[in-house]
């Protein structure tokens, strides 16, 4: 992984800055369009604070006529746009483009509709993830995707990224719960895809669209399905004195056809990060703890809280608690939500990484990734959801040494390769963005990466929506099209790039 490089230098003129800031001003008047440096600033970067570019100018609708009208003038002078949520991606895929418009859908902040007949919430893309649970707590409902970010990620950015959360294991990622939407695309055209039933005719392009990070369309609304809240749930701590029992913990739980609420993971030094930062009565004298939560009726859930604490004391668990209320239960989990803000107290720098391995290997990578640890000097906090295998390394820095961003980010990409050596991939539900962008070869062929950008093509023909992200290589659509893939490793033609 390197410092990226987008698809040419700003070439936008003074004149023509301006021109595009007044135009914008007429689309979206008062205060909606951002252009000095300063008001600027805020939105150079996402959540993977190591890269930085300010954008040519933010601009923040409010209605969907906005977004449609702001898309047109953009596809009608060759604009290019970089869509923004609320700015916690992890993987670059908000960072704006020196040439390009930033399209902030901040101010899409509104729950539509509660439809409890049907189990389902319509809102607006900026409504944030646990504002979605709030809106429909008192009747004893919840949505069920809960990244450790919920307090301020947004939907809208969820389904850009298929974000998943604690309780993806039972309950599904982003894609799983997600029923319908609205989405503009590059030419202005408003397209609506789903609805409140449980599935569409046709291509499944509301799957497509799930993770596609902002390269296809432009998101307003969301309609997701809503779950009653279960009867009973209660969870376990696990100390181990190795990861390797803990990994094997896991393996023997899900082999054993227990589907867990969640399954989470953390290393000796998330431990200790974590407790020193909430006091969630986490053990401090073990190398591994599990969180594992069950759900459901009272006495299925007393049953299977036995039957993993036996797996976890054939796997060699030298503690294992139960939470015996929901208070409790939940200062289990705020430890673990609270992980990555804990280790930003204990280091300068650090760098999230997310990779997904099948679960059979995940003592192996633990043991890897010590290993590479030791070789590049750079401690790292293992922080992951381990019931289905997406691990969140958290390599800890500091970027005023010169040349510690180098390595560690030269770590990350090895960690990455190590997550594909084993069957795995590049990321779970943080995407690809830019950090990964340059890796992508190592999970997909030419062939591959071209027939994707042939779907990007179908929405976006001249590549104005978030140009730089996901592909290493970016080629013009009408020289794609040319292309005739007839499988097997065959040669390309030189194909024109951006």
């Amino acid at each position: 992984m390197t410092t990226p490089v987008m698809p040419e230098t700003d070439k936008t003129t003074l004149s023509q800055r301006l021109q595009i800031i007044q135009q914008l001003k007429q689309i979206c008047p008062g205060e909606a369009v951002i252009s000095s440096a300063t008001g600027m600033q805020v939105y150079e970067s996402d959540g993977l604070t190591a890269y930085r570019q300010p954008p040519l100018v933010v601009v923040l609708p409010e209605t969907v006529e906005q977004v449609s009208r702001v898309l047109a003038y953009c596809d009608q002078q060759n604009i290019r746009v970089v869509p923004r949520g609320a700015g916690t991606s992890l993987s670059g895929g908000a960072l704006p483009l020196a040439d390009g418009v930033l399209l902030g859908m901040g101010k899409f902040s509104k729950v539509l509709e509660i439809d409890y007949d049907n189990r389902c919430v319509t809102v607006q893309p900026g409504v944030t993830n646990l504002a979605i649970s709030q809106a429909v707590e008192a009747e004893g409902f919840y949505y069920a995707p809960d990244p450790s970010s919920q307090i301020a990620c947004s939907i809208g950015g969820n389904v850009a990224e298929n974000a998943g959360g604690v309780h993806c294991l039972k309950y599904g990622l982003t894609t799983n719960n997600l029923l319908g939407l609205e989405m503009v695309l590059i030419n202005g055209d408003v397209i609506r895809i789903g609805g409140k039933h449980m599935d569409a005719s046709g291509y499944d392009f509301l799957g497509l669209i799930t993770g596609s990070e902002g390269l296809l369309g432009v998101v307003t609304e969301v309609t997701v399905r809503i779950l009653k809240k279960p009867e009973t749930a209660r969870a376990l701590l696990i100390g181990f004195q190795s990861g390797e029992a803990a990994g094997q913990c896991v393996a023997d739980v899900i082999s054993q056809g227990i589907i867990a609420a969640g399954m989470e993971m953390m290393d000796r030094l998330a431990i200790k990060a974590a407790e020193d930062f909430v006091q969630a009565g986490y053990p401090l004298d073990v190398d591994a703890l599990l969180i594992v939560e069950l759900d459901g009726p009272e006495a299925e859930v007393d049953y299977l809280i036995e039957r993993v604490a036996g797996i976890a004391e054939d796997n060699g668990a030298v503690s294992i608690r139960a939470s015996t209320s929901d208070e409790e239960r939940a200062k289990f989990w705020a430890g673990r939500k609270a992980a990555f803000p804990a280790i930003g107290r204990i280091s300068p720098d650090y760098y999230c990484m997310d990779g997904t391995i099948p679960r059979n290997r995940l003592a192996e990578v633990l043991g890897r990734i010590s290993e590479m640890s030791a070789d590049y000097g750079l401690a790292v906090a293992n922080v992951f959801h381990a019931g289905d295998g997406n691990m969140h390394p958290l390599i800890l820095y500091d970027a005023n040494k010169p040349g510690e961003l180098a390595k560690t980010e030269k770590f990350g990409a090895d960690i990455l390769r190590l997550c594909v050596e084993v069957g795995g991939v590049l990321t779970g539900e943080h995407g690809v963005g830019v950090e990964k962008r340059d890796l992508m070869p190592e999970m997909f062929n030419e062939i591959d990466l071209i027939q994707q950008q042939r779907v990007k093509c179908a929405f976006d023909p001249a590549s104005l929506l978030n140009p730089g992200k996901v592909f290493p290589q970016l080629y013009r659509c009408a020289e794609l099209g040319r292309i005739h893939i007839s499988g097997g490793d065959i040669p390309f033609p030189d194909i024109p790039r951006f």
